[in-house]
């Protein structure tokens, strides 16, 4: 159900809104309660503003991502990672179960 904005006489604007219902799994409905009563806000606006956070989130992230998709040099990073030198990886590094060391990697 969507409501229409309002003004006011002191010319305050009041945004529009729209009432949905939400499921939520009972233990998380619980959580988001007992956050939003700690942060002395209803649930309501908690789940208003964890939405916008979310939403600011991926759009930062597809932001980024988009201005430096093609900036990268494929025969540069090639090249990186076929330099000599460096050290094979540490045991701790390695896949479980692996003790030798993998095809193409190259010891000190």
């Amino acid at each position: 159900m969507d409501s229409g904005g309002s003004i006011t006489g002191d010319k305050k604007v009041t945004p529009r809104v729209s009432t949905f219902s939400l499921r939520l799994p009972v233990s998380l409905k619980a959580a988001v309660e007992k956050m939003a009563q700690d942060e002395g806000t209803s649930m309501n606006q908690f789940l208003v503003m964890a939405a916008a956070e979310k939403l600011t989130a991926i759009k930062t992230a597809e932001a980024w991502f988009a201005e430096r998709r093609g900036c990268g040099n494929l025969n540069q990073a090639l090249a990186f990672l076929s330099r000599d030198g460096g050290e094979p990886p540490a045991p701790a590094d390695e896949p479980d179960g692996l003790t030798e060391p993998r095809s193409g990697t190259r010891s000190v």
